[in-house]
């Protein structure tokens, strides 16, 4: 079974890359200096397997007893792959406990946001010899519930490109949600546009949000253009997701192919005037300036030079 879908793709001039962020954490503290820390993904995909963490931390004078995490899903939309409850016997002063519990996400979720309800309880225990009444705290942990898998796509591009010239092209993929595999990336430029490096990139791996970067460089036509038009490109990704399925996503993206003016500046440093080209490692002095003086100081040269007076040698005689 093959998934399609579309991936959305950024064309700007400066690439931004947005931060990752799927995972929060609720700080509680409770009766008794009891700190608690939930960590939890604030996404999940249909299907997929997901871990919460509780950290449990006692920082009070009294020991507690009797403490208990009950995780309830509101929709059922998150059942326990075990049980769905995290108990401890007893915490003492100063004392800390970590654990996590597994869900899974119900083949027939419907996407958009769900809740996971946690009911905590504990019994403060005063002079570490009475145990007191328990006391209860409700939870409330959302998790955005996702269909399919997010493979996200940024590209780095100029806004617009002329004749006679190259450009670089930078795309970054990101996967969200999973790691994938067998992935190839292929770039499809028009066909009067070619590109200097390869317009195929493939990788066995690329693991959940670690970035893969690839970089081309695009060789527009040696002809002008009189008016401006949009050249297309289409960049399909091919991977295999965490459950064996094949998936193909495809995007076409736009490039305006436009006049080049008297004067354009490249965007790896390089200066066109007119028909003439300044590459970036070469400097305005080393093009125009030391040839234009190299004559100035020939010209001066030959107007200072006076002919040398021929010496004459006088024999002596005997």
């Amino acid at each position: 079974m093959k998934r399609h879908r579309t991936i959305s793709l950024l064309l700007v001039t400066v690439l931004v890359f947005l931060p990752s962020a799927y995972a929060d954490t609720k700080n509680l503290t409770m009766e008794g200096s009891m700190d608690i820390k939930i960590t939890y993904p604030n996404e999940a995909v249909v299907g997929r397997v997901i871990s919460i963490s509780v950290l449990v931390e006692n920082k009070g004078w009294e020991d507690k007893q009797d403490i208990s995490f009950l995780f309830v899903s509101q929709d059922n939309t998150l059942t326990p792959l075990a049980s769905n409850s995290i108990v401890i016997e007893k915490l003492s002063q100063g004392g800390s406990f970590g654990g996590k519990i597994d869900f899974k996400i119900s083949e027939d979720a419907n996407p958009g946001n769900s809740f996971l309800n946690v009911k905590y309880s504990q019994v403060l225990v005063a002079n570490n010899e009475n145990p007191h009444t328990p006391i209860y705290q409700d939870i409330a942990i959302p998790i955005t519930i996702k269909e399919k898998p997010n493979i996200t796509i940024y590209t780095k591009a100029p806004e617009s490109i002329f004749s006679n010239a190259e450009f670089p092209i930078e795309t970054q993929v990101i996967s969200e949600d999973i790691d994938i595999s067998d992935v190839s990336i292929k770039v499809i430029p028009p066909k009067d546009i070619e590109f200097r490096g390869e317009t195929l990139h493939t990788f066995s791996t690329i693991q959940k949000d670690k970035p893969i970067e690839i970089t081309s460089r695009i060789i527009t036509p040696n002809k002008e253009v009189n008016t401006e038009y949009k050249l297309p490109f289409e960049i399909v990704v091919q991977y295999t997701d965490d459950q064996g399925e094949t998936n193909v996503d495809s995007k076409i993206v736009s490039l305006v192919l436009r006049p080049r003016t008297f004067m354009e500046l490249t965007t790896d440093g390089g200066i066109w005037i007119g028909s003439f080209f300044i590459a970036p490692y070469i400097s305005l002095g080393t093009i125009i300036g030391i040839p234009a003086g190299a004559i100035v100081t020939l010209l001066i040269r030959k107007k200072t030079t006076k002919p040398k007076k021929r010496r004459t040698r006088t024999k002596s005689g005997a």
